[in-house]
């Protein structure tokens, strides 16, 4: 075998549609664009979900729902990833640039800390948010929990 004698597989590669070379070829006269319309003229761009005149899908469809151009949107943070952050770098106060800094978020990220996991330590932690039971946990433990703007 040598690269001379190399060959595509058979039916795998096809012959380029040559359009507007004669009767003779199958895609003469209108050139496969049809009879009559605008897609028939030169220069015709259609908008984007164009189906032919029929009512587009997205005008098809209810609409529904409510998007609240105002919500707030948080980044989780349980309580046992601030108790191990805690003993890794033996802090006793965790504010929202430690949580940052541990790649718990980034940094356009606001701050929630949620009840999950147990924690031992007495910290003052520092965030955006709380749920009620990460606030009974914190003061549980002897903490403080510190809403931020």
């Amino acid at each position: 075998m040598k690269l001379e004698n190399l060959a595509p597989a058979k039916g795998a590669t096809k012959a380029r549609k040559r359009i507007g070379r004669g009767e003779g070829s199958g895609h003469g006269g209108t050139s496969t664009r049809g009879m009559n319309g605008a897609g028939q003229r030169s220069g015709y761009e259609h908008k984007i979900g164009f189906e032919g005149g029929q009512m587009p899908i997205q005008r098809r469809m209810p609409k529904f729902g409510f998007k609240n151009p105002t919500r707030k949107e948080y980044k989780a943070v349980n309580i046992e990833a601030l108790e191990a952050l805690a003993a890794k770098l033996n802090l006793t106060e965790i504010g929202v640039e430690d949580v940052k800094a541990a790649g718990l978020a980034s940094k356009n990220n606001q701050i929630k800390v949620l009840g999950n996991g147990e924690i031992k330590t007495a910290l003052t932690v520092s965030a955006h948010a709380f749920s009620a039971s990460a606030i009974t946990k914190i003061e549980a433990a002897g903490g403080k929990a510190v809403v931020t703007e």
